[in-house]
């Protein structure tokens, strides 16, 4: 799993941090930001420069905004976002192959709130089979990888070398790999000629114009 992208105070120095906290905590009490003087006298900087070099910083680390007109106290403070993970994006769900074997994956940043447990990667959808789930052509589905699933799980299945996403009832020493599209029809194996890849977890929608 990747790293989490979020605004820790570990991405600042401790002097930036420090320098945050001064500002922040002025905002929080006073409603303004502080003067470049205030920030100065604070700090025993010994010009403005010193204090424009720790704005920029924080500015660049996304944790402040500045005005575009130079306007005086209209320091912001830049709100933290939901934390993310980058993950595997390990092709499309219906590519032909098995997943494990597609090389050079490419990546896809994902909001940690999806996630279940360590072990996940992501794949985008092809077709309209799991439609009435919400799962639509062209998404991108995150799945916890794993070798088992309940029934009404929607797992990511190999079939030989196809790779296919279905709702998955096991049926005595049978799997019925069910649609969520009345059109189309379900799917019924034995048990040993199906590998189950992981179950779906979570989806982000890709908008087209």
């Amino acid at each position: 799993m990747g790293r989490a992208q979020s605004r820790p105070a570990g991405n600042l120095t401790k002097r930036q941090q420090v320098v945050f906290d001064f500002i922040k905590g002025y905002i929080e009490t006073h409603g303004v930001s502080p003067s470049y003087e205030e920030i100065r006298r604070n700090f025993g900087f010994g010009s403005y420069n010193s204090v424009q070099k720790h704005l920029k910083q924080l500015v660049a680390k996304g944790f402040l905004k500045t005005p575009w007109d130079n306007q005086k106290r209209a320091l912001t403070l830049v709100e933290p976002g939901p934390s993310t993970t980058i993950l595997p994006l390990l092709g499309r769900v219906a590519a032909g192959r098995p997943i494990e074997a597609i090389a050079n994956p490419d990546t896809v940043e994902v909001p940690e709130m999806l996630l279940r447990g360590e072990d996940n990667f992501a794949l985008r959808v092809v077709g309209d089979s799991m439609v009435d789930e919400g799962i639509r052509d062209g998404d991108i589905v995150i799945v916890k990888r794993q070798r088992d699933a309940e029934n009404g799980q929607t797992v990511v299945a190999l079939i030989g070398d196809d790779a296919t996403i279905k709702q998955y009832y096991r049926r005595g020493t049978r799997v019925e790999l069910r649609p969520a599209n009345p059109r189309l029809s379900a799917i019924v194996v034995e048990e040993g000629d199906l590998q189950v890849q992981g179950i779906v977890v979570g989806l982000i929608r890709k908008f087209h114009r």
